[in-house]
């Protein structure tokens, strides 16, 4: 049957350039049956611990309509993703209406169960809030050993669970005292003034986190912040775990951060960060977290994490 004129499927793109690949073209819907290798997109839409009120829960939608707004060419090395690289989208993973516990539940049990069918698969986590890397870590752990992690955020993510139990504020803490992750094997950067407490800082210390505030990044330079958390974990750890979580940016490159605030970094400096860690043999997954689409500015926000996406792979290859 022919096609009725002017049609096109829905959720294209508006324009269409023969010679202008889009990078939504990088992504391959998962037909349920086939070996994934090389990275993987994973939705984890749970916004419902958060501290703060957060639509974290709509962005890996948004995520991948965005998509539809770059192309697949790096000018900077002449790099052509789409000559090498795909991303098999296994889309999302199924919240529980209303019990928290249950959604952390399923994530950990689907992202075990993912790890163990497709060793060699990269997942990347498209948040949802800062909670959700507890229970996609520790489905990780399970299969994959000892796992260290680089986190990029203006908070420590330690707090205690007494006073509000599991919300995006108390990740790492949770990590820690299920001996999940030890705090040796743990890198924050970019943490900043008035971001934290004290006592949390002082916990971080006590508990042997390296933390590079956001003072160390512009005094060293993220390059080599970069290069001395790796060296740091590379002969501790089996795997390296990437974590960003949105608000580690200044307000004015992240409107649409649930938390946001100045002093932060540039979007080129965690660009750059990313695709330095795109290159390493170690790094075993990456999640990007804490981006709310209902607050943001013309999708500022978002367009970061898919630009994430992108250096991430142009760091893959040019391993």
């Amino acid at each position: 049957m022919n096609r009725l004129p002017y049609m096109q499927k829905a959720g294209g793109p508006p324009f269409v350039d023969r010679h202008y690949p889009k990078a939504a073209e990088l992504l391959l819907p998962w037909d349920g049956k086939e070996q994934v290798e090389g990275l993987a997109v994973i939705g984890v839409p749970l916004s419902k611990p958060s501290i703060s009120h957060s639509g974290a829960s709509f962005t890996p939608g948004v995520f991948r309509r965005l998509l539809q707004s770059y192309s697949t060419y790096a000018v900077e090395d002449q790099t052509e993703l789409l000559s090498s690289s795909k991303v098999v989208d296994m889309g999302d993973i199924v919240m529980h209406a209303t019990n928290v516990e249950e959604s952390y539940r399923r994530i950990e049990e689907a992202v075990s169960a993912f790890v163990e069918e497709h060793p060699s698969c990269l997942p990347v986590f498209i948040g949802g809030d800062h909670s959700i890397t507890y229970s996609t870590i520790k489905g990780l752990t399970g299969i994959k050993g000892n796992v260290g992690v680089i986190q990029f955020d203006a908070h420590h993510d330690l707090r205690n669970t007494e006073d509000g139990g599991p919300t995006n504020g108390t990740p790492f803490r949770r990590l820690l005292e299920a001996d999940l992750l030890k705090g040796e094997n743990l890198v924050q950067i970019g943490i900043r003034n008035y971001s934290n407490s004290a006592f949390y800082h002082q916990y971080a210390r006590e508990q042997g986190v390296t933390i590079f505030s956001m003072a160390d990044v512009k005094k060293q330079g993220i390059a080599q912040v970069i290069a001395s958390a790796i060296q740091y974990l590379e002969s501790k750890v089996e795997h390296i775990y990437i974590s960003v979580d949105i608000d580690v940016l200044d307000q004015a490159f992240a409107p649409g951060c649930p938390a946001i605030g100045p002093g932060g970094m540039t979007s080129d400096q965690l660009l750059e960060a990313i695709h330095l860690l795109g290159k390493h043999k170690k790094v075993c997954a990456l999640d990007i977290v804490e981006i709310d689409p209902t607050i943001d500015f013309r999708d500022m926000t978002t367009r970061v994490a898919v630009f994430c996406l992108l250096e991430f792979m142009r760091g893959r290859e040019s391993k």
